[in-house]
């Protein structure tokens, strides 16, 4: 059984570290599970209940929900604005939660990495992720996680994906969700 996991990134700018952080995951992935990378997410306009009727649905939040449909799991890279969740993301996750209580991540694997500049390497937005998730509906694996601090310098001439730390513990957070798509199937 092959496993798709939707990778959704909280950082709209080209360079984003996170963005990096997500193509390693693609490059990284265990045999068996697919790692797609969500284009589109600047396009979505903030979640608003008059605009989400069934029929008149924006079409970037719509194919934002036929992808989520589409995925077994979810791993969404967080970076850490003012300490908390980007909008991007928040964003995103509150799309993917309607219908309320049968939106697309509904009961599915979901995991939140990132890198941040800070000591932590954004944690802190990475725990409200988690707990956004949760609200939504999501599985969140929260031993499948991964904070990478210092991404300014830690990435300022290495991509992610050759890290070896990256190399090492991010296939292992995709084959965590993996195992629980596997565990629930």
């Amino acid at each position: 059984m092959s496993v798709r996991v939707l990778a959704l990134v909280g950082s709209l700018r080209a360079g984003s570290h996170n963005r990096q952080l997500a193509e390693a995951a693609v490059k990284h992935a265990p045999e068996g599970v697919e790692v797609v990378l969500y284009e589109g997410l600047a396009e979505i306009p903030f979640y608003n209940e008059d605009i989400d009727v069934e029929g008149t649905v924006p079409a970037a939040a719509a194919a934002l929900r036929e992808a989520a449909g589409q995925a077994d799991a979810f791993l969404l890279f967080s970076p850490e604005y003012n300490g908390t969740i980007t909008a991007v993301l928040k964003n995103a996750v509150d799309w993917l939660s309607r219908p309320y209580g049968a939106g697309a991540l509904a009961g599915k694997p979901a995991a939140v990495v990132g890198t941040a500049y800070g000591q932590f390497g954004g944690l802190w937005a990475q725990d409200e992720t988690r707990k956004t998730l949760g609200v939504a509906g999501a599985n969140v694996l929260t031993e499948a996680a991964l904070s990478l601090p210092g991404s300014v310098v830690r990435f300022a001439e290495l991509h992610p994906q050759d890290d070896a730390e990256v190399a090492e513990k991010l296939p292992t957070v995709v084959a965590q969700l993996a195992a629980a798509v596997t565990a629930s199937a």
